[in-house]
């Protein structure tokens, strides 16, 4: 007899029988099934902040560190699988922890053993993703994530920042204190400003006496003082941030802020590059790299482009590409360049390949653009600062390292520099600035020494043709989300060597834990795909 339909019994839908069963299996498996799901749950949480906060990929990062660590000392123990990357990588660590314990400044370079150990998010993400639906849910969380932050990023660059001179008058008593048109007015005695309204209230405010009247430079050097008589005044003009000095009763009388302050046309400022929630724009820049590489390998791996997938990945490849190039980072450019020709030369037709070279005309012209009306420099610009600083500190750098054997060998230690610059005469003898030697091989053979620099290049060799033979051939299956892994992955492997050559991009921890992630999953695609061509231990 069938019941009427008020009366008809429940039943779940496929998905709902999949929860359920996972939830008998969670509550019979007791606290190794709890220890193995609350360590796949702390991936979904890295991969979720990675591209958006070191704070939280990092804890994310131990939390999957402990529980995996407490399921290692549960019998039965799982399988523990070997791939042809792991003697190159863990002997980069070694040599890094030998180096350290050698540096000039061991106190220092013992310290920055943390960063260097990131390297284990390698093993916590290859060793626990077991199943194909958690690998393309993990792959895909990272870049719907990375996604989802552009809408802060175009925000930014839409509501604008700060008060944009374009044109004052001859009598400006900003003009007067050597302020230009197109710069734009960021802070009043270190208080955000937005309107001309604000910057003459800022003036002619009666502050109470703060702990220190001064703004500063990155380098810790004074920029500008103010006190009860004048006002300090920053600005952003073509990267850098100069800070004049106002007289607070110094502005004349006048029916509106703009007249008071000699502004005849202003509007918000939107000359400074997109950061992200990172607020460093090569740090933003390598990241987007490395994600939009993976973004346009998914891309490049969908069989029907047309379709909802297609869309929204496409949807994401576009704006991740936008974001990057409101970076204005050059070497990052050039990295994800090289990125997608590789992931369109190895994943896809000759077809597809020049659309991907007739696309890449249009955009590499409005990079070229957008770079010259931002930074007003070219691709490649000897007499720019910071091209000129790079070739300056190579030098001093090349120059150190062959100082001496000891510096061939094992480096002169990690942050060393930062410690000893003085006495080895770099950065001009002081006068410019001083930082890292912003590029990738130089900084690893100036600081841990040339062994460690080539085991270092035979782990990304041995990485690249893993994922080489992953992308060309069948070892993933018909899994279009872990053929686009592996293509993204060998693409922004590329781009993060070409962007390192000018860029210390290896040394940056939130660059690096996106990087790991991305290794970690696309060896768990190499285990998982039906070529498991990888070792199992006890």
């Amino acid at each position: 007899m069938t019941l009427p339909p008020p009366y008809t019994i429940w039943e779940p839908t496929d998905a709902g029988r999949k929860l359920l069963e996972a939830a008998r299996r969670l509550r019979a498996g007791g606290p190794v099934a709890w220890l193995e799901c609350a360590t796949v749950a702390c991936l979904f949480l890295y991969a979720a902040a990675a591209p958006h906060s070191i704070a939280g990929t990092q804890t994310a990062w131990l939390l999957a560190m402990l529980c995996w660590v407490l399921r290692l000392l549960i019998r039965p123990r799982p399988a523990l699988f070997r791939t042809s990357v792991d003697p190159w990588l863990l002997g980069f660590f070694v040599l890094t922890f030998l180096t350290a314990l050698t540096s000039y400044n061991p106190e220092v370079s013992i310290g920055k053993l943390r960063a260097a150990s990131l390297f284990t998010v390698v093993y916590v993400v290859s060793q626990n993703v077991r199943r194909p639906a958690v690998l393309r849910a993990l792959t895909l969380t990272l870049v719907a994530s990375c996604a989802l932050g552009l809408v802060h990023t175009f925000g930014v660059y839409a509501r604008g920042r700060g008060v944009k001179l374009r044109e004052l008058s001859a009598e400006s008593p900003l003009r007067a204190a050597r302020l230009l048109e197109g710069d734009t007015v960021l802070s009043v005695d270190g208080v955000a400003v937005g309107s001309p309204e604000e910057v003459v209230r800022a003036v002619e405010a009666e502050r109470p006496a703060p702990r220190e009247r001064a703004l500063r430079h990155p380098d810790g050097t004074v920029a500008c003082r103010w006190d009860e008589t004048t006002a300090c005044v920053r600005v952003y003009r073509a990267e850098a941030q100069p800070a004049a000095n106002v007289a607070r009763a110094g502005l004349p009388p006048g029916a509106s802020a703009e007249e008071r302050l000699g502004i005849r046309r202003w509007t918000r400022g939107r000359d400074e590059r997109a950061s992200g929630f990172y607020g460093q724009y090569q740090t933003y820049a390598e990241v987007l790299q490395l994600v939009a590489s993976l973004a346009l390998g998914l891309f490049v791996s969908l069989r029907r482009k047309l379709s909802r997938g297609g869309a929204l990945t496409g949807l994401a490849l576009v704006g991740l590409v936008a974001a990057l190039l409101l970076t204005l980072t050059r070497a990052s450019w050039a990295g994800f360049l090289a990125s997608a020709f590789t992931v369109t030369l190895v994943g896809a037709g000759r077809r597809t390949l020049l659309v991907t070279a007739g696309l890449a005309l249009p955009v590499a012209l409005a990079g070229l653009f957008v770079l010259q009306q931002k930074r007003q420099v070219g691709f490649i610009d000897t007499r720019e600062g910071s091209t000129s600083w790079r070739l300056l500190v190579w030098r001093e750098g090349a120059q150190v390292l062959a100082a001496e054997p000891r510096h061939l060998l094992v480096g002169v230690g990690m942050d060393s520099l930062k410690r000893r610059w003085r006495e080895w005469g770099m950065f001009d003898k002081g006068r410019q600035p001083w930082g890292h030697l912003h590029s990738t091989p130089l900084q690893i053979a100036f600081e841990r020494g040339l062994p460690a620099l080539l085991v270092w290049a035979g782990w990304l060799f041995v990485y690249g043709r893993l994922l080489w033979r992953l992308a060309r051939g069948a070892a993933v299956g018909g899994d279009w989300v872990a053929r686009g892994l592996t293509l993204g992955a060998f693409g922004g492997l590329v781009g993060f060597v070409v962007a390192g050559l000018v860029h210390y991009n290896f040394g940056d921890s939130e660059v690096v834990m996106v990087f790991y992630l991305i290794m970690g999953l696309a060896l768990a695609a190499r285990r998982l795909g039906p070529e498991d061509g990888a070792e199992a231990r006890p």
